[in-house]
């Protein structure tokens, strides 16, 4: 199913990824102590920013794993399913596989 929602300019609808519930030690970690996840997939993708009237197009596309700042983004749910609306300047880098 596809999404219902498409973000506009440079904002960029991501489904982040779960958090880490044991450690490389196999420390099983409880919620509390799990840092927030910081890696997510990139769902939709809005046209991009306007600059001196030429839309510059992002750099990610749906499909791509991101990492994005600690506290960046307004969550949303849609269907029951989250999301993170970030701007593309939230963004810090692509994950490559």
């Amino acid at each position: 199913m596809a999404l219902k929602i498409q973000p506009l300019a440079d904002r960029i609808v991501v489904e982040v990824l779960e958090a880490e519930e044991v450690t490389k030690g196999g420390i099983v970690l409880p919620d509390t102590a799990q840092e927030k996840p910081q890696q997510a997939e990139v769902v939709a993708v809005g046209k991009g920013k306007v600059s001196d009237g030429k839309t510059i197009a992002p750099e990610v596309k749906a499909g791509d794993r991101v990492l994005f700042g600690k506290y960046s983004g307004t969550e949303i749910t849609v269907d029951g399913k989250e999301y993170l609306i970030l701007k593309e300047e939230d963004i810090l880098a692509i994950v490559k596989k």
